[in-house]
């Protein structure tokens, strides 16, 4: 049996709905033996889940009539576009100085904080508690922290 190229479709959904949807889909798709090989639901970005198919009418097929399914967006997605949703980064790339983050292990467990330092070799942070009465810089991993706010960039743009 020939196996044909498949294409990645995006699909507009309601946000915070997208995990609902997807598994919607893949019960529809299932009983019905719709050829859809894969549902990805990225975390990092609402309002989307992509579909891999053979081609779009498998998509419509799969999506006609399902709540919370805004649209199909027309053409399909390149992998390179999405791929990014797919590799897990490492959470130092995502930091900066001046970014606001929450602790979320350790003895500062649930306080915010702001990133003085970030060392990528060694993978910490020097962070100011928010919540101290007096500023004391303390280094943790960055495994420890989870972005809450990046900082504002001076250059406006």
């Amino acid at each position: 049996m020939e196996k044909k190229p498949t294409k990645i479709f995006a699909v507009r959904v309601t946000t915070g709905q997208e995990r609902n949807v997807a598994r919607l889909l893949a019960a529809r798709i299932e009983m019905h033996n719709i050829p859809i090989k894969a549902i990805l639901v990225p975390e990092a970005l609402k309002g989307y889940i992509f579909m891999e198919a053979e081609g779009p009418h498998m998509v419509e097929q799969a999506i006609a009539g399902v709540r919370h399914i805004r649209s199909r967006v027309p053409d399909f997605v390149n992998f390179s576009e999405i791929e990014k949703y797919i590799v897990r980064k490492p959470v130092i790339e995502e930091l900066s100085e001046n970014d606001i983050v929450e602790i979320i292990g350790g003895p500062f467990k649930g306080m915010r904080a702001k990133i003085t330092r970030v060392d990528r070799d060694k993978e910490e942070v020097t962070l100011e508690l928010l919540e101290a009465t007096f500023i004391m810089p303390i280094t943790v991993h960055s495994d420890y922290v989870k972005l809450v706010e990046k900082a504002k960039s001076e250059g406006g743009g």
